[in-house]
């Protein structure tokens, strides 16, 4: 970790202090550079703005992505305040950025009341009736044909 990479992840954890003290969501914060330059950053504002997905990696992520005019985050570094929870670890993986660091971990989220470890536990081997929201499957043949028709689709942007 070079002292570059210890002022990104400062800014990060800089920002999670100030989301709550602006009372703007949860404790987290998220620094997203490329070259070393911040191309987006953001904190966690659920609460302030009524959006279950606006965590902070998500808030930077959109911000990075806006700011290099792509949907991916090649050569990307993402300094975050705290592990991602699921949700945004997979747009993590989603966008493709080189390197993710994290100051605290699931754990450290979890005693201060923010436990996903039940997302973990539903990710991970509960079949879709036993989840504590059931997931039923229905009209599958339709969506196959949407599947069928972007597989076929010469003009596709592929992500």
């Amino acid at each position: 970790m070079t002292d570059d990479d210890r002022k990104l992840m400062s800014r990060a954890i800089e920002l999670a202090q100030a989301g709550v003290d602006s009372n703007l969501g949860g404790p987290f914060g998220c620094v997203i550079a490329k070259d070393g330059v911040v191309v987006g950053e953001g904190n966690n504002q659920v609460t302030s703005t009524n959006d279950p997905t606006a965590h902070a990696e998500i808030v930077a992520i959109r911000q990075a992505c806006q700011n290099l005019n792509s949907f991916q985050l090649d050569g990307c570094v993402v300094y975050t305040s705290c592990e991602p929870c699921p949700m945004c670890l997979g747009a993590i993986y989603w966008a493709r950025p080189e390197r993710i660091y994290i100051a605290g971990n699931r754990h450290d989220a979890a005693e201060a009341g923010f436990d996903d470890a039940f997302i973990y536990d539903e990710l991970c081997g509960v079949d879709f009736a036993g989840r504590k929201v059931p997931i039923s499957m229905m009209m599958r043949e339709e969506a196959l044909s949407v599947f069928q028709s972007w597989i076929e689709k010469p003009d596709k942007i592929e992500y």
